[in-house]
């Protein structure tokens, strides 16, 4: 057997390596044998190299494989007491770089090539764990000579030729080769770093042995390790990049990317402690689009977002607000999400008809990345855990799709069961969406509920809804129309003055651009989130609980008279969440009666657009739950009954007995015809031959 090792004269960093394990790290390394080799690596810190031996630590960043190969080297040479297995080869991993070598990822780049780095993002897809080959023993076909030969990177390393008999053919020797695990992961850059349109840079990244399953999409994790060239294929000159990891770190941080300094925090105190600081908010989102005041404040709420709880039992309850806003076409919906993205501090935007259901949740694929094993991908509300998730065109999600967003609002989380793959994906996650209605425009005699491609379960995930109708109303389009053409006009005075090189002040540009421009900066705002996000977690007060439970308590029994559910436990804890959200603008940590009021006035709003019953003028959240009023549950059931009443004496029950008898309890013929085609669908009764119908 011949074995291919390095032939240079040991490495001059191994002795110094040796002396700094026996001075700093002896009693881990202790530890580590004792559970060796369950337990496979020794994790150091770079500072403590660096006050060790500043020269050292300089070198390691320089010459990171050679001062890698001499630390690997330098722990096989120490004499601990405890070993008592034949091989002590403990993987070196080193984390806590310095500053200076942590770039972003869109800054990783040649000059970094073969140097240890730290990149820090989240987690976009994960591979199945394969067998790599570590140690190949190649056998001449010739003479049967073997040889043990290391590979390095991912090319195959074989000998050149055999020494024995001059043979260049080889076979590999499986059996006695060594393989370790190998995954390769990919990593995106933190949304919140991100500004205007800028797409999220990624990196691969190669993990080995017992680092493997260490990390889930969607984790945000920091990567210390070497950046490698990836060969080209052909002949092409330009070459890929992956990091060979080193250590993985998962983080915890929630906007904590966004710096604020000591004067924006001043701004951002006195600007909680105005009056009008709703309504400077509320006339900073979209400010170009007229009107749609209630919504814009329901949206400002929703990026401060409420308090997530964990209650005793580790019962998790969410602090995310969701937003569902539908609307005719042309009402500028996208425009206000994409305004909402423009705005939060950590967000990502995706289009519902050009989004399929791994690119807005998560999904198990066979695909290249995975070289031919599966892969875990992160979708959109995976990516934006921590932030918003904006999602256009949401009724025109493939139905499947759409069902599987159920769990990931409610529960925030995502479970994948596919190809014996198992495994959750932590969606903390806010959505604001944005659909149309189902037969184009709304019908203002119809009910909501009929007019729109989403099902009751979906709908009820959502803590409020606003719809945008397209009304005829001469006073409001000149308002309208005024507010357009100023933007516009404005619009075009600056291009124009930009292009010309005029600098002189203009009064009615002054005037103009006012009335476009958000009265919070964008930036600030950002900061101004992210700290409420940071540093408040608002508690209810005794005057904020009476005052929630009482606006509760009127709905149920308004629900009570009518025997109808006005409300349910989801409506109570939407109140409490926007209440929370409206505590946090004012950066207060009590939850006040101001703050209740308006959370009941925002929900008021929205649930009186949505469920009200047409037949009663009454608030009717069975219209969520179940897709009908509870007058028209009412009604079906009737009908229904009668049916079943006269199949007890007939065999097959004509509609027109049906519609007869129907009539005398107060219900019209087309409502009867309707009912019964209802019934026809859910598989309660079914039509024999035309004009007849039965009971299942």
């Amino acid at each position: 057997m011949y074995t291919e090792e390095t032939t240079r004269e040991d490495n001059p960093f191994a002795e110094k390596f040796e002396e700094f394990f026996k001075h700093k790290y002896m009693k881990q390394i202790e530890t580590l044998v004792s559970d060796y080799p369950q337990k496979r690596s020794l994790s150091v810190d770079f500072k403590d190299i660096e006050h060790y031996d500043v020269d050292l630590a300089d070198e390691l960043l320089v010459n990171s494989d050679v001062c890698l190969a001499a630390a690997h080297q330098a722990i096989k040479n120490i004499d601990v007491p405890l070993l008592e297995i034949e091989e002590f080869a403990p993987h070196i991993r080193l984390f806590n770089l310095p500053k200076e070598k942590q770039p972003v990822l869109r800054d990783v780049s040649s000059a970094h090539i073969g140097k240890l780095i730290t990149v820090e993002g989240v987690i976009r897809q994960v591979t199945d764990v394969l067998p790599k080959i570590k140690f190949a023993t190649w056998k001449c076909s010739r003479c049967d000579a073997t040889y043990k030969i290391p590979q390095k990177k991912n090319i195959t390393n074989t000998p050149s030729m055999c020494s024995e008999c001059k043979n260049r053919t080889f076979t590999l020797e499986e059996e006695t080769s060594e393989f370790e695990d190998y995954q390769k992961i990919q990593i995106q850059e933190p949304l919140e770093i991100l500004k205007g349109s800028e797409q999220a840079t990624n990196l691969d990244i190669y993990i080995n042995d017992d680092f493997v399953n260490m990390v889930a999409p969607g984790d945000r994790t920091k990567i210390t390790g070497i950046l490698r060239l990836m060969p080209p294929k052909e002949k092409k000159v330009v070459y890929g990049r992956y990091l060979e990891a080193h250590h993985l770190e998962e983080t915890e941080k929630e906007f904590e990317d966004i710096e604020i300094d000591k004067d924006e925090e001043k701004e951002i105190k006195e600007l909680a402690k105005r009056d009008d600081v709703y309504d400077l908010l509320t006339q900073s989102i979209a400010p170009h689009i007229y009107g749609h005041e209630t919504m814009k404040e329901a949206i400002a709420l929703q990026m401060f977002g409420g308090v997530k709880k964990t209650l005793p039992g580790e019962q998790k309850v969410r602090g995310n607000i969701h937003v569902l806003i539908v609307g005719d076409p042309g009402l500028a919906k996208s425009a206000i999400l994409r305004a909402t993205d423009s705005i939060a501090p950590k967000s990502i935007y995706v289009a519902g008809k050009t989004t399929s259901g791994a690119g807005i949740t998560a999904t198990a694929v066979k695909d290249e990345f995975g070289d031919g094993g599966w892969t875990l991908k992160a979708g959109a509300l995976v990516l934006a855990s921590g932030g918003m998730a904006m999602v256009d065109e949401f009724d025109k999600m493939d139905p499947d799709d759409r069902s599987a967003m159920h769990e990931a609002l409610e529960q925030q989380q995502i479970s994948i069961a596919k190809a014996g793959i198992v495994t959750k994906f932590k969606t903390d996650t806010s959505v604001l969406a944005a659909a149309n209605p189902k037969y184009s425009r709304f019908d203002p005699y119809q009910p909501f509920i009929d007019q729109v491609n989403l099902p009751p379960t979906l709908l009820s995930r959502f803590d409020l809804f606003f719809m945008m109708r397209d009304v005829l109303d001469r006073t409001k389009d000149l308002e309208i129309a005024g507010h357009i053409l100023k933007s516009h006009r404005a619009g075009e005075m600056i291009i124009q003055r930009s292009k010309k090189g005029i600098g002189k002040k203009n009064k009615l540009l002054e005037e103009l651009t006012q009335l476009i421009t958000p009265k919070i900066d964008g930036e600030l705002l950002k900061k101004y989130i992210s700290y409420a996000r940071q540093k408040v977690f608002p508690v209810l007060s005794d005057d904020g609980m009476k005052k929630l439970s009482d606006f509760y308590i009127s709905l149920r029994d308004q629900g009570r008279k009518e025997g109808s559910y006005a409300a349910t436990h989801r409506q109570l804890e939407g109140l409490i969440r926007l209440a929370e959200a409206s505590a946090r603008v004012r950066l207060s940590d009590a939850v006040e009666e101001q703050d209740v009021e308006r959370s009941v006035r925002l929900v008021r709003t929205s649930l009186e657009d949505l469920v009200t019953d047409p037949e009663t003028g009454k608030i009717d959240i069975d219209i969520i739950t179940s897709g009908q009023t509870h007058t028209q549950l009412g009604n079906l059931k009737k009908v229904l009954g009668i049916i079943k009443e006269k199949a007890q004496e007939l065999d097959i029950v004509p509609i027109e007995e049906v519609i007869t008898e129907a009539k005398t309890l107060g219900m019209e013929s087309d409502k009867v015809k309707e009912i019964i085609s209802k019934l026809e669908k859910s598989g309660d009764v079914y039509k024999p031959k035309h004009g007849f119908v039965k009971p299942t």
